[in-house]
């Protein structure tokens, strides 16, 4: 069973994403809070698997929320899925800087909701090409861009393959095409990549793979 905690301000959308999300009989709501701050609490006295994050919420926004729960070394196992009716570059890039693991908008379909939280209690991001692009389109708009191919210096090119598909926001099937790899083998180097860059998951891979030099905002192999 997966155990989500959803945070949002608007009672009405709790109360459809609750019956939304445990239709299928796998996902149980184990507890909501109305703003960052109570649902940050939640999160650390529940500890769940997902946790759905509204984005603007009143004492605590839910950029500063998701921060707060992915800085909590107790809270390693928690994913968080930023889910707003804004679409904006900006926070999509603020959500994932923060450590959330996906992004979705309100207006997601139910059977799509319930992927989406099957997708990151895996292990895998919500992070399509196209949101991919944006982020990394974002991180140079908003901060100059300084290399440190440090990070990546102890991997073996198929590490740094591997990595620079994670980059383009590649899901494990897409890479073992692109590098002619079994979906298997794809997720081992994930996984592998995850241990020895010290990366949440794979949100953070994509960010590495940015700061490293192996991918650049438009490039498309």
């Amino acid at each position: 069973m997966i155990r989500v905690v959803l945070v949002d301000d608007q009672e009405l959308v709790r109360t459809g994403l609750r019956a939304l999300a445990e239709r299928d009989g796998d996902i149980t709501v184990v507890g909501e809070a109305d703003n960052g701050c109570s649902g940050l609490g939640l999160v650390r006295q529940l500890r769940p698997d997902v946790v759905l994050m509204d984005l603007r919420m009143p004492q605590l926004d839910g950029i500063a929320a998701t921060r707060g729960i992915t800085a909590d070394p107790a809270l390693t196992d928690a994913r968080v899925v930023v889910l707003t009716t804004f679409d904006g570059d900006d926070e999509i890039a603020a959500a994932i800087e923060a450590g959330a693991a996906g992004y979705l908008l309100k207006d997601v379909g139910p059977a799509d909701l319930r992927a989406a939280i099957r997708t990151v209690h895996a292990g895998e991001a919500l992070l399509s090409p196209a949101v991919t692009r944006k982020v990394l389109a974002t991180f140079v708009a908003r901060t100059p861009r300084r290399l440190r191919p440090e990070l990546v210096a102890g991997l073996t090119p198929r590490e740094r393959e591997v990595l620079a598909r994670v980059g383009l926001g590649e899901s494990n099937d897409e890479i073992g095409r692109s590098l002619h790899l079994s979906p298997a083998t794809a997720r081992t180097y994930v996984g592998r990549l995850l241990t020895r860059l010290g990366a949440r998951d794979r949100a953070q891979l994509v960010v590495l793979a940015y700061e490293s030099g192996l991918v650049t905002p438009g490039w498309d192999a």
